[in-house]
């Protein structure tokens, strides 16, 4: 299911894993899931891009997939997570990329390349969000129920949600099953494993004074800045983010939009419309050469990531009963 390389790579104390298939100086691809999966959620993406010229970089975020995983909920910040994909795009020297978010990939990916502009060359958004929320905005359910102290802990440390009904939120339910559904449930596992989920959720803003707000904001004025190339690939069927897509095209007018009937994770329903995606941006971004397209780097949320990190190949043990390819 996954033939890719795989490695460690230490930023800041953390290990975080990686995939990576493609020729090593292709043109950098980094693709960046959200809640609560992991890099897994991009190997349909990465066959539908076999043979291309594209280093294809799939990571999983500190605390999902098989990356390490604090055991605490209020480590999950937007700032720590730029901070600490920031290290890892520095440690594996990811020049002029192209970024592929979804979910909180998105913003999480665009607050560390803001700190380093000059390493983005295109983006595709997928299901994702690149700015605060309006003035006047209601929460979705989940998000709320995120925020419940006490019953929020039952049921996502407790009974596994979201990662157990993912099939929930897509447009076909029958793209999240069997081996597929285990494979996203078996790295969080227990309640030694399982803090993201909940981390990640309460990341997302229930009013304005939210401490992801600044950071949101600061993605917003970034992207608004950056004239690369762009595309959205977008799941309409999303209950989650859905609705999104209209504010998304006010921030990024230029990019050309493909509506799907797909869901929030778009990645298991339409991976060729997202290849495609990407082959456009990449083209665009070959044809113009020069560095990247936007101005002096935002302030700098990467604190302090010293030499490039060690990696170490091969990567966690294998999910059990999970083939190899």
């Amino acid at each position: 299911m996954v033939p890719f390389d795989r490695s460690l790579v230490a930023v800041e104390g953390r290990a975080i894993h990686v995939m990576e298939t493609g020729p090593e100086d292709g043109l950098p691809v980094l693709m960046l899931h959200g809640n609560p999966t992991w890099g897994f959620l991009y190997r349909r993406v990465a066959a539908a891009l076999a043979g291309e010229r594209l280093r294809l970089v799939m990571p999983d975020l500190v605390g999902c997939g098989l990356s390490d995983k604090p055991r605490g909920v209020a480590v999950h910040t937007l700032e720590n997570h730029a901070r600490w994909i920031g290290g890892l795009i520095d440690a594996l020297g990811l020049e002029r990329l192209v970024l592929v978010g979804q979910d909180w990939g998105g913003p999480i990916a665009l607050l560390a390349l803001a700190a380093r502009p000059e390493r983005l060359a295109g983006i595709v958004f997928a299901n994702t969000g690149v700015a605060p929320p309006r003035a006047d905005f209601r929460p979705t359910p989940f998000h709320r129920l995120s925020h419940l102290p006490g019953l929020s802990t039952l049921l996502f440390r407790g009974l596994g949600f979201p990662q157990n009904v993912l099939a929930l939120v897509q447009g076909d339910r029958r793209s999240i099953r069997g081996e597929v559904a285990r494979a996203y449930r078996w790295p969080l596992r227990g309640l030694a494993n399982n803090a993201a989920a909940l981390g990640l959720a309460r990341m997302v803003p229930d009013s304005p004074q939210h401490p992801s707000v600044a950071g949101l904001r600061r993605c917003e004025t970034f992207v608004r800045g950056f004239t690369g190339p762009c595309a959205i690939v977008w799941g309409d069927r999303d209950p989650i983010l859905g609705r999104e897509c209209a504010r998304l095209e006010q921030v990024v007018p230029q990019a050309p939009v493909v509506h799907t009937e797909a869901g929030h994770f778009l990645q298991e329903e339409v991976p060729e419309l997202i290849a495609d995606a990407v082959r456009g941006v990449a083209r665009a971004t070959r044809a113009d050469p020069r560095r990247s397209p936007h101005p002096a780097a935002l302030d700098d949320p990467r604190g302090t990531v010293g030499d490039r990190p060690a990696s170490t190949p091969g990567g966690p043990p294998w999910p059990p009963g999970m083939r190899r390819s």
